[in-house]
């Protein structure tokens, strides 16, 4: 059965997109099985896959609408390893048109349930903020990965998208926990940014990662080649590191989780 993970944080430009296909291309080169979903409308992590999102016959909107399967809409990115269910701009639509419908947060769940046996690992691109796009992932997955820059106003978006995650784990999904707490863009050089680490360590203990991906020139070039960095300079310093951190997630993920730990009550 496959691991169903978001990448969310309600604070823009965290590094959710990287995160989620560089993880993606990390866990494909460790022989996983992938499936990467895109719940956001700019469609991105598409692009970013090597997918043409103005190509696409069927997207996740047509999945969310149940007018088409999982199965029918993902399509292979041979490039990066994995399957790609894409986004483009249609997705924005949804939201609207999700409002009068039925089970309209379960949507996602339910398609992932059809091909759960298909993959290892099913990572969701969430958008940055609480949509019924972002329900819909959180309402799916069985843990949350959350990027964040270790910056003082991360800190102030950290506590509500913890919050968050308890409103859902409460109402709607039982089996939502945070996996961790992903440290992005980081520059060992600032002092804050140590010192942000540090309290982060100290605060949620081993819900952070070990793996840290370091400010990277060559992972912020590859989107514009429609790739992963993993894929498009494997040398290089934050590709070694994603591909560090697909390492750690396969063996966390093996392993269980409180769904709301002391840390996250904190």
């Amino acid at each position: 059965m496959a691991k169903i993970f978001c990448v969310a944080n309600q604070k823009g430009g965290v590094g959710k997109t990287t995160t989620t296909v560089n993880l993606a291309a990390g866990l494909a080169q460790l022989g996983q099985r992938v499936l990467m979903v895109d719940l956001d409308p700019q469609g991105n992590a598409t692009m970013g896959s090597g997918v043409d999102k103005r190509s696409l016959a069927l997207s996740v909107y047509d999945v969310l609408l149940e007018s088409a399967s999982v199965a029918q809409a993902a399509v292979r990115s041979e490039k990066c390893g994995y399957d790609v269910l894409g986004a483009n701009r249609e997705l924005a639509g949804a939201e609207v048109e999700l409002v009068g419908l039925e089970r309209r947060d379960q949507r996602l769940k339910t398609a992932l349930a059809a091909v759960a046996t298909r993959y290892d690992f099913v990572l969701i691109d969430c958008p940055p903020s609480l949509s019924m796009l972002t329900l819909n992932g959180l309402c799916s997955a069985n843990g949350v990965i959350v990027p964040m820059q270790c910056e003082y106003f991360a800190l102030e978006g950290l506590t509500d998208l913890v919050n968050t995650i308890k409103q859902v784990h409460a109402n709607l999904n039982k089996d939502l926990q945070i996996i961790g707490l992903l440290r992005v863009m980081f520059d060992p050089r600032i002092t804050l940014q140590s010192q942000v680490s540090d309290q982060l360590k100290a605060h949620f203990g081993d819900k952070v990662f070990d793996s840290v991906i370091p400010r990277n020139v060559r992972l912020a070039e590859a989107p514009s080649y429609g790739l992963p960095g993993v894929v498009f300079d494997p040398l290089a310093k934050g590709s070694q590191a994603f591909v560090a951190f697909a390492q750690e997630m396969v063996a966390r993920s093996s392993g269980a989780a409180s769904p709301v730990s002391r840390e996250t009550q904190a």
